[in-house]
């Protein structure tokens, strides 16, 4: 059917109609209150389109449509159509993700994570935290405080000992049975749901009748543990505030344009006092026939179609569709929700104050380049799920040709920044032929066997150069070491592409690949930590076979035998200071005779390359 006989059978219907182009891929997606009036519009001449419709209608080979009872319907469709298939020519949100929550999951022994992404999956989130800093320190305040659990192991109480973080007071072990029953560790998910929903005295005062009750049955260790637990939450209460559902609650939006390029700024007020706020930017607007009702129309669409809604949302302008959306938001809420536009007082003061702050973020943003490692490791942290911010990162990989010489590279990254001093060759010993697994096991046990017996730190996040098999021999050797606590990752390259990362594998979550975003900054920390790596295991690998190829080749020479190879080599510290050496520089570790043998032997190597050449 032909586009002519589509636009003679449209509906006068509310709906949404979809435009693709030659190759049927969606290009815009919108909705209408009478479909046959809104899509014919666009293929009429005369109408004085705009240069971003006029660019639309050059692109449109084909289209849609779907018909639904009122524009309501329209709306949320319109929404839940733009964020999946996210069409070019509509305004699509791009969250920076700046501001983490924190995710409590929805397994039997549940933990605490920082996470970017909210999801319908079952898991209570809570925040946004500002600053960004805030959600590292309260992770690790529940799970020094609280002892939640930050491992990926399946949970069963079957295992017959406790990791290392059990014995720094850092889990209450839920992986052994007789250490921790499923009733004690469902009192502290409980306790850490009080804590995150900003009920401090609630959670303080639960906290003060346990420390009574213990000590009244004459258990004073359990006594002083919940009398400290109740200092932390009561400190803590006083100290911060973090965001929470509130009978009364307020989302407030604000955005800076230039040009082409545009920040929005939503912060969130709960109980009267902004506890967080959220970042979004754009870079390809039309800038001359830019809208800023239309804009924020669709942004809030998107974004309430999943986030949490509030009871009230402060605009700078109006829009078309305000009292259908605020009728989207009273189901989803369950509660009357209000779209406000503040003319004056101190909402429009609000107003301006977000203004101000996303012409900020729009100065950091577009016109400040430098990456901020402390926000990059924060990210990597968030985006991996990692339970303590990576401040030193190790990475392993294995280099060798058919097994031979086969050794394996590790890098130190602390802050974010190479600690070559730090950096660590393995020769694998107990390895025969190219078995990249059982070398990889073997250099993950040799190192961790050593730090630990020399009592030197620990990394917070370890990079493997592999896929399932490498991080489950990485894993193996850690659980042997009692270190399973610690993350491990793998570096996973795309089939038949060597020099590239297509996604992250981390340990416990095989089944559900990181893949990044590959012009974020935290990918390109990791794609630098693993050009490192591979190098230095690739570099060490080179000196044991140039070093095996020269040894060959002096044992080949009239006179020299092991000991006089080892003495060389002892004296004159490498392999090219031999063959450059004189026959005078030789002499006192072989005798003139051998010292001449030797010379005139790489003489002649020397002469046959210059020919060669």
């Amino acid at each position: 059917m032909t586009l002519d006989e589509k636009l003679k059978i449209l509906p006068t219907a509310p709906g949404v109609y979809i435009h693709k182009n030659d190759e049927g891929k969606i290009i815009y997606v919108g909705k209408a209150k009478n479909l046959k009036n809104r899509v014919r519009s666009y293929f009429q001449s005369g109408r004085g389109h705009d240069r971003k419709t006029r660019e639309l209608v050059k692109r449109i080979a084909d289209f849609e449509f779907i018909v639904v009872d009122n524009e309501v319907e329209a709306l949320v469709l319109e929404s839940n159509l733009i964020k999946k298939h996210k069409p070019r020519f509509n305004v699509l949100l791009k969250d920076d993700k700046q501001y983490p929550h924190l995710k409590m999951t929805n397994e039997p022994f549940p933990k605490v994570v920082i996470t970017r992404k909210i999801l319908r999956d079952g898991a209570s989130y809570y925040g946004p935290f500002l600053p960004a800093s805030l959600a590292r320190k309260t992770l690790d305040l529940i799970n020094r405080t609280f002892q939640m659990r930050t491992c990926d192991i399946e949970i069963d109480g079957k295992l017959p000992r406790p990791c290392l973080e059990y014995h720094l007071k850092r889990c209450l072990a839920p992986c052994v049975k007789e250490l921790c029953k499923p009733d004690e560790y469902a009192q502290a998910t409980s306790d850490v749901k009080l804590l995150l929903e900003g009920k401090n005295k609630e959670l303080a005062d639960d906290l003060e009748k346990r420390m009574w009750h213990f000590s009244e049955n004459g258990n004073y260790e359990l006594a002083a543990k919940f009398r400290d637990l109740r200092k932390t939450v009561v400190a803590l209460g006083e100290q911060q505030k973090m965001a929470m559902t509130a009978e009364r609650d307020v989302d407030i939006l604000g955005f800076y344009q230039e040009g082409v390029r545009l920040a929005l700024q939503l912060f969130t007020m709960r109980e009267g006092k902004i506890v967080g706020r959220r970042e979004f930017f754009w870079e390809d607007l039309d800038a001359e026939n830019f809208n800023a009702s239309e804009f924020l129309s669709e942004v809030l669409a998107q974004y309430y179609s999943t986030d949490y809604v509030p009871l009230e949302i402060h605009v700078p302008v109006d829009f078309e569709d305000r009292e259908i959306l605020e009728k989207v938001l009273t189901t989803r809420r369950g509660r009357r929700v209000h779209i406000f536009e503040p003319k004056r007082g101190q909402k429009r003061e609000l107003i301006t104050l977000v203004e101000n702050n996303a012409k900020i973020a729009f100065e950091q943003r577009f016109r400040v380049l430098k990456a901020n490692t402390q926000k990059v490791l924060e990210d990597l942290q968030e985006i991996l799920e990692l339970p303590y911010f990576p401040e030193r990162i190790e990475s392993f990989d294995i280099s060798n040709i058919s097994g031979a010489e086969n050794v394996a590279g590790i890098v130190v990254y602390e802050n974010g920044k190479p600690n070559r001093a730090e950096y660590r060759r393995f020769i694998i010993r107990t390895v025969e032929g190219a078995n990249d697994f059982a070398s990889m096991n073997e250099a993950v046990f040799r190192r961790y066997r050593r730090m630990l017996n020399e009592e030197k730190p620990l990394p917070q996040l370890i990079f493997i150069d592999g896929g399932k098999g490498q991080i489950s021999a990485a894993a193996a050797a850690m659980q042997t070491l009692d270190l399973e606590a610690i993350p491990i990752v793998g570096l996973v390259k795309p089939p038949k592409r060597h020099n590239e990362i297509s996604h992250l594998l981390r340990f416990g979550h095989e089944d559900k690949p990181v893949y990044f975003d590959a012009g974020s900054q935290a990918f390109r920390l990791v794609q630098q930590i693993r050009d490192e790596t591979h190098r230095t295991a690739i570099q060490f690998h080179r000196k044991r076979r140039e070093t095996r190829d020269f040894t060959s080749d002096l044992s080949a020479i009239a006179g020299v035998g092991e000991k006089r190879k080892l003495r060389l080599l002892r004296n004159l510290g490498s392999i090219e200071r031999i063959a450059k050496a004189s026959i005078e520089e030789l002499s006192p570790f072989v005798g003139a005779k051998t010292a001449r043998e030797v010379f005139e032997h790489f003489e002649k190597q020397r002469m046959f390359a210059e020919h060669s050449n």
